[in-house]
């Protein structure tokens, strides 16, 4: 009987790479359990793999050959895969932020990617790379402007943003670009596309001081976080690590101002950097 086809880099490589997955784990046998027990990861894992929302590793990949006899199938299409238009410590995130049916974050220091305007993008790019070719910040631009147009869809993924007040008092690119860049999230919520919610200064110490969170969750899949510094980034699906952090997010929110009384301050400071008198 023949063996799996090549996959097609081009058409949802990731789901195409988990159905065979999961045929050639219900082929020998196993449960996503058992299966992940013989790979020393849960049986969690197995199933994110399966479902498309877990980028597979080379490592993962050669040992998934030799267990369930698919020659170097995995290997050799895993290396297809490996090939992201985003920053290699954010490529795994992306691809599952890309299948969430919500989407929670807090953003301490800027706008999060999925509400930039390109503006505010081509800014941000240049800060973390001032010495970068003009082509390759066009590149990083086009890539997070693309992440955005996830939410052309009207109802999926839920976003849900908890922005601190730095995002909105860092004059990224100047006036104009901050003006812009408020008012495209004012507009984003006046149509219910988002929940934005404010966290001011003046709340002091809260439980998310330690930087930048997402929390993912998926239809057939257990919820992610995703953790994120300069240059570095990590996914986690640890069900206790998972629910420490949604406990926090959840705390972040009712400690951060309304929906309602957000939506005016993020107005009154675009009015403000329109007119030139923000600090």
């Amino acid at each position: 009987m023949p063996g799996p086809k090549d996959l097609d880099p081009s058409s949802s490589p990731r789901a195409m790479i988990g159905a065979e997955l999961r045929h050639a784990r219900e082929k020998a046998g196993l449960s996503q359990e058992e299966l992940g027990q013989r790979l020393f990861v849960s049986g969690s894992f197995i199933g994110q793999l399966e479902s498309g929302t877990r980028r597979m590793q080379p490592e993962y990949a050669r040992m998934l050959d030799e267990v369930l006899g698919t020659a170097d199938f995995f290997a050799r299409n895993c290396r297809a895969m490996a090939k992201s238009k985003y920053p290699e410590h954010f490529a795994e995130a992306a691809e599952a932020e890309a299948v969430a049916t919500a989407i929670r974050e807090y953003a301490p220091t800027l706008i999060p990617g999925l509400l930039q305007t390109p503006e505010y993008a081509q800014a941000v790019c240049v800060a973390h790379q001032p010495t970068a070719p003009e082509e390759e910040i066009g590149e990083l631009v086009a890539a997070r402007l693309e992440r955005a147009k996830l939410l052309d869809n009207p109802t999926r993924p839920l976003l849900w943003v908890v922005l601190d007040e730095a995002a909105l008092r860092r004059r990224t690119g100047g006036p104009a670009v901050m003006a812009k860049a408020l008012r495209h999230i004012v507009g984003m919520v006046r149509r219910r596309r988002v929940i934005v919610q404010v966290l001011p200064f003046a709340e002091g110490a809260h439980t998310l001081m330690g930087g930048a969170i997402k929390l993912m969750v998926f239809d057939d899949a257990p919820p992610l976080v995703y953790f994120e510094g300069p240059g570095t980034g990590r996914l986690d699906d640890d069900p206790a690590t998972v629910s420490r952090y949604e406990l926090a997010y959840d705390l972040l929110g009712a400690t951060a101002l309304s929906p309602q009384e957000s939506l005016a301050l993020i107005e009154s400071v675009a009015e403000d950097y329109a007119h030139g008198d923000q600090p």
